[in-house]
């Protein structure tokens, strides 16, 4: 399971923040004007969280900008060019000099700052906003972890904010970089590439997941006493997995809704549908895995009951043989007794016993133990307990 982040701010107050300082006028620096308060933001030490920003003309690159006022520059000094920005965990100055450069709405602003934020596709103006849940599958503790990934689409730019380890994409920008007709397309292209690397980084965890399931099965018929708390584990990553594929189904219905609407390139259509199918198979494996899951657990917990009860059943049958020794033990104790009761009466030291002088008397004594072992054997194996 990913390692959980602190708790955000709380929303009101950053909203607050937020819609202070974006609606607040900011006039673009003049090139031999101070430089402003958003430009001095962006020149913040804060700039390590820029992971990469580029500037591209007809699919190639044609700057690497190491600061975020560098590419505000140099991208007003190219219209005709995109640029893509890619930051990590960025702070609030940079969102907030990124808002103020690309007009960003600040709902989507407060969304990317705050993190948190489960699928979903807004447009704002001609401004696209992409929440995405990445997900990568970690063998040593065969656990999931997800990440998230926030995406702003705009005519000239494409500006990424990544919260967590997935997705990689610097491999998406070396993949579109060695296709420059496709990225010429702009930065829808550039948003399939992403969505496109978001969905195959699904299938490692479907795999590994599957392989889970299968382990479990094998332990719950071994009669693992672990089992469950791993099949509780692992649905509960099924159900985040679940909130990170099932709306990406209607968010690419959407993106193909608005096709001609926006006049979207046809290969670009066909490479979305693609996606969308990917998508849409990916959500249904979950399903059958939360499905599958439910199953095993109800599997596991009646053979769990099945064994308590040949436990019990085993510790009820002990109970019954140790009774029916205790039976044989007690009978033949109480037929001992009988003629150790006589002889004990026949060997006090009384001088007056009425059998002593008698010349039956020591038949009689033996007869009378003979005669009350042997009824009292009767009664015992009468009543089976002999």
């Amino acid at each position: 399971m990913s390692e959980r982040r602190a708790r955000p701010a709380p929303r009101n107050s950053v909203k607050s923040v937020l819609r202070r300082a974006l609606t607040t006028p900011q006039t673009p620096p003049a090139e031999t004007a101070p430089p402003s308060p958003t430009s001095a933001a962006a020149e913040a030490p804060e700039v390590a969280s820029v992971v990469q920003a580029a500037l591209y003309r007809d699919g190639v690159r044609v700057s690497s900008p190491g600061t975020l006022a560098e590419t505000f520059r140099e991208l007003r000094e190219a219209p005709s060019g995109m640029a893509w920005i890619g930051l990590a965990r960025p702070t609030e100055s940079e969102l907030l000099s990124l808002a103020a450069e690309f007009d960003l709405h600040p709902l989507s602003v407060e969304d990317a700052m705050e993190a948190h934020q489960r699928p979903k596709l807004e447009r704002y103006g001609d401004t696209l906003f992409v929440v995405l849940r990445a997900a990568r599958y970690l063998d040593a503790p065969e656990e999931v972890d997800f990440g998230e990934l926030h995406v702003f689409v705009g005519p000239d730019f494409v500006i990424t904010v990544r919260h967590g380890a997935a997705p990689d994409l610097s491999a998406v920008r070396h993949r579109m970089e060695e296709s420059p007709d496709l990225l010429k397309l702009g930065p829808e292209a550039v948003l399939y590439a992403i969505l496109d690397a978001v969905v195959d980084g699904y299938a490692p965890v479907v795999a590994g997941v599957q392989n889970d399931i299968d382990e479990i099965e094998t332990e719950v018929f071994r009669g693992d006493p672990e089992v469950s708390r791993r099949i509780y584990e692992l649905s509960r990553e099924m159900v985040e997995f679940q909130r990170a594929t099932r709306p990406l189904v209607g968010m690419l219905h959407g993106l193909m809704a608005g096709f001609a609407k926006y006049e979207t390139d046809e290969e670009l259509q066909r490479y979305l549908r693609d996606v969308a199918d990917h998508v849409t198979h990916t959500s249904e494996r979950v399903d059958g895995f939360r499905q599958a899951l439910t199953e095993i657990l109800t599997v596991n917990a009646t053979l769990v009951t099945q064994q308590q009860n040949a436990e019990m059943r085993a510790l009820a049958e002990a109970g019954f043989e140790q009774n029916e020794e205790i039976k044989r033990i007690s009978s033949w104790a109480a037929i001992l007794f009988a003629p150790t009761l006589v002889g004990t009466i026949y060997g006090m030291n009384f001088r007056h016993m009425p059998e002593l002088s008698w010349s039956f008397g020591y038949p009689f004594a033996i007869g009378l133990m003979g005669v009350i072992c042997g009824g009292l054997y009767v009664i015992f194996k009468r009543r089976d307990w002999l």
